[in-house]
């Protein structure tokens, strides 16, 4: 080889772009969780707060399960888009950008007005779609597959963590500042994550397009729509699909509606009833890392399918709890409930990666989303039409029961 060729190799070398180090895993996930918590602000704000809120925004707190089927409405228009935008703008950029939508739907909502309310639901769904899906693209290629479950599910740990901040200070901040300051400071959650994430972007945003390399509109919503088709191809990634459906459906109207469940039908006052769906989301938590624990021994459908049986139960206990019961008895019950029915997402989302074709997991667990945000989109009005027509939560939590159950047959059925 000639010195000039020599020579001409080293410019080259000496030009290329230095891509910087990945963060360590512990940091990303770190990072994920904390997206996750300040996510469940866009569901539980106001559900939570909405008994405070009802004497002054004529809102009946019983209609908290229409505002979790607009923040999946809002969810569905972004959530199909994730893939092809992470490819655009990279995995940080895009969680961003949807802390930043979602913080500002969340704070629309102190406005108080329906119309606000609504809009506010609609705006932080909207953000809040792509939260799932491009923590997975982050997480997926740094993670080994002896501990794909684990590390899934410590990631989505943030999710029952975010439902506990949001379950114990929103009310104590109500009580003390009202309600409005209440939606404002989980708002500010949001805001404070989109900013504290920006380190890691330059570590693991190197994998987007380069900068006109981007296709157009047509092409995005051409490939969100294939990634939708992967519902229909890969026949396994459907069946944990409809588990997840069925398992979603528990897990957000117990979400909703445990806290003025017990309010309403139980006499409890707003506080305590807000400290025990904490509880709840804490027994989340912890179920998230057992349950991860032992689907890599022993395999995510009998694990799956034990949360399904778990959360049954436990619905069937709130569906004929009373006035007359221990409120210890009614804490357990919410307990188990947020055990199974809240613990058993990062299992299903390690189970998701494992199925996607390779170089898809962002666009499969998009297209899992979106049938999860249409399942969202009916079952939280349900419950709140049932309590319409029967005058209590009882009918609802046994719709919840029926969903798990469909759900635990479906996954139990899996190929190991």
């Amino acid at each position: 080889m000639s010195g000039r060729h020599v020579a001409v190799q080293r410019i080259r070398a000496e030009d290329a772009p230095v891509t910087p180090a990945a963060p360590p895993l512990p940091l990303i996930m770190l990072a994920l969780m904390a997206a996750h918590l300040a996510g469940m602000g866009a569901f539980l704000t106001v559900p939570v707060l909405a008994p405070a809120m009802a004497p002054e925004t004529g809102v009946p707190a019983s209609l908290a399960g229409l505002h979790t089927a607009l923040v999946y409405a809002g969810a569905l228009v972004t959530g199909p888009l994730t893939g092809p935008l992470i490819r655009r703008w990279g995995g940080v950029r895009m969680l961003q950008i949807s802390m930043v939508v979602l913080g500002c739907g969340i704070a629309l909502a102190a406005l108080g007005h329906p119309v606000a309310l609504a809009a506010s639901a609609i705006l932080a769904g909207m953000g809040h779609g792509p939260v799932t899906p491009g923590g997975s693209h982050l997480i997926a290629a740094h993670t080994p597959a002896r501990r794909r479950a684990l590390v899934f599910s410590l990631k989505q740990a943030g999710v029952p963590l975010g439902a506990m901040v949001v379950a114990a200070l929103a009310p104590a901040i109500a009580l003390v500042a009202g309600w409005r300051v209440s939606i404002l400071c989980m708002a500010g959650i949001a805001f404070l994550v989109a900013l504290a994430i920006q380190p890691l972007r330059a570590g693991l945003d190197g994998d987007r397009d380069r900068p006109g390399a981007s296709a157009g509109l047509l092409a995005v919503l051409r490939e969100s729509a294939a990634n939708l088709g992967l519902l229909r191809t890969e026949k396994e990634l459907a069946r944990l699909t409809l588990m997840s459906c069925g398992y979603g459906i528990a897990q957000f109207c117990f979400s909703t509606f445990f806290v003025a469940f017990q309010v309403a039908s139980l006499g409890t006052s707003l506080g305590e009833a807000g400290l025990r769906l904490a509880l709840a989301q804490a027994a989340g938590v912890v179920g998230r890392i057992g349950w991860a624990l032992l689907a890599d021994r022993l395999g995510a459908s009998r694990v799956l399918a034990a949360c399904g049986i778990g959360a049954a139960l436990a619905g069937l206990a709130l569906a004929f709890a009373g006035p007359g019961w221990p409120g210890a008895l009614v804490a357990a019950a919410g307990m188990v409930m947020g055990a199974t029915a809240v613990g058993w997402n990062g299992v299903m989302l390690a189970e998701a990666a494992r199925l996607a074709p390779p170089g898809q997991v962002g666009g499969a667990t998009a297209a899992l989303s979106f049938a999860f945000g249409m399942t969202m989109l009916v079952a939280p009005p349900a419950f709140s039409g049932l309590i319409g027509l029967t005058g209590g939560y009882g009918a609802g939590f046994l719709m919840c029961v029926v969903a798990t159950a469909v759900g635990a047959v479906a996954i139990a059925g899996a190929r190991k």
